[in-house]
């Protein structure tokens, strides 16, 4: 399939994980692929980035730069993919840091709201974009010991219902993923415990590959999506109720 092939799409936090995954699922339609995150993505091989740049997303003046050094460069924007994110400590409400509480905030939602704004001038201009993003199922439903990062990915499901509204008739459409654990590096910041807990509320009984996700986005992404807007998307194996 070669649904992307002329379009342009950021991926933030592209450089591994989830992000990179999504990178190559798209890559490999035929999307010129351009990695926004603080770590080098490699732009080697044939389902690479063709660009990978340094850009903090919670940083509003990080983000016009890239934005602006992407349209220089490749004159257009068809999918933007929120991906960047941190699950921050695991601690309750009562012992949660409030440096740490700020920090998953910051990276998790309020950096989506910046990329979201940026993107959209130049998609409104275009009369087509698809911007995709990661929220999770925690957002949903709420996991004890994650407050911060469950807020977090619940405002990333209010930002995209509400903004979706709003592009209702721009032909942008904008929608979210929520996923359960992915098995990824990440899991490497939380405790044994955690995930067991997690896995255990899965129906399926094991956690979410990251070429399952990659195909879920690219599908949100892609053109085939022409009539769905404002939704997240369930990758729970089972465990999601709506």
């Amino acid at each position: 399939m070669n649904r992307f092939e002329d379009q342009v799409a950021i991926v933030t936090g592209g450089a591994r994980g989830i992000g990179r995954g999504i990178c190559q699922r798209l890559a490999k339609e035929g999307a010129k692929v351009v990695v926004w995150d603080l770590a080098e993505a490699s732009t080697d091989g044939p389902d690479a980035p063709v660009a990978s740049m340094k850009v903090d997303v919670a940083d509003p003046a990080s983000i016009e730069a890239a934005m602006k050094d992407v349209l220089d460069r490749f004159g257009r924007l068809d999918v933007f993919v929120n991906n960047a994110g941190i699950s921050g400590p695991v601690a309750d409400v009562q012992h949660y840091d409030l440096a740490d509480w700020k920090r998953v905030i910051d990276i998790d939602l309020t950096a989506v709201f910046l990329c979201c704004r940026a993107a959209i001038p130049q998609m409104k201009a275009q009369g087509y974009g698809r911007i995709v993003n990661v929220a999770s199922i925690a957002g949903k439903e709420g996991v004890p010991g994650i407050a911060a990062y469950a807020a977090a990915k619940a405002g990333v499901i209010g930002l995209t219902k509400s903004l979706a509204k709003e592009l209702i008739r721009t032909g942008i459409l904008v929608n979210a993923v929520a996923p359960v654990m992915v098995e990824t590096e990440l899991l490497q910041q939380m405790t044994p415990e955690h995930i067991a807990a997690s896995k255990a509320k899965i129906p399926m009984g094991r956690l979410l590959q990251v070429d399952e996700l990659a195909a879920l986005v690219a599908f949100v992404a892609s053109p085939e999506n022409s009539f769905t807007t404002g939704v997240a998307y369930d990758a729970s194996g089972g465990r999601g109720t709506y």
